[in-house]
């Protein structure tokens, strides 16, 4: 079972160090990544956001956001455990990966220029369809695809409840 738990974490490290090499000598400072998040199970509408919170709401201890009913507190967990933090900067995480977008201000700004899309729904297409939406800068293939196969429907609206109550929506 030790083997198991060790191995997902290996093979992280292994893929990032893989594809970081792959850049082509390019310094991952001067490398942009975009992730794209799907939509919600909620239909999206036209209006201007009625909150100045980022689109959390706090009730009995427990922090929601707009991204299909996840838990940002659980969200935290699932971002560490899945080695986000290997690739993307994150000060809610304490992260500072290089290879990935900065989750601070990325995700708003990709997604006004995705169309205007709602920053939840972004966010959760770019964790199940990396690819569907690449930034400039940056390149098809860099975030693995397996995410959204991987996270159970839960760990992923908690992920994206935390990445959008921490992302800058301005």
């Amino acid at each position: 079972m030790l083997f198991a738990a060790l191995l997902f974490p290996a093979g992280f490290a292994g893929w990032a160090v893989g594809h970081y090499t792959s850049l082509g000598g390019k310094s991952s400072a001067t490398v942009e990544h975009t992730v794209t998040i799907g939509s919600t199970s909620t239909p999206a509408t036209t209006s201007a956001p009625t909150t100045t919170s980022g689109g959390t709401t706090t009730s009995g201890g427990t922090t929601k956001s707009s991204g299909g009913g996840g838990s940002a507190a659980a969200g935290q967990a699932v971002f560490s455990a899945n080695g986000c933090g290997s690739c993307h900067t994150f000060k809610p995480a304490n992260s500072t990966g290089t290879i990935g977008p900065d989750l601070d201000k990325a995700p708003a700004a990709d997604a006004k220029a995705d169309n205007n899309m709602e920053l939840a729904a972004f966010i959760k297409e770019s964790i199940e369809n990396p690819d569907a939406y690449i930034a400039k800068g940056y390149t098809k293939g860099i975030m693995p695809a397996t995410f959204g196969k991987s996270l159970s429907g839960k760990q992923l609206n908690d992920l994206v409840a935390f990445i959008v109550s921490g992302s800058s929506q301005s």
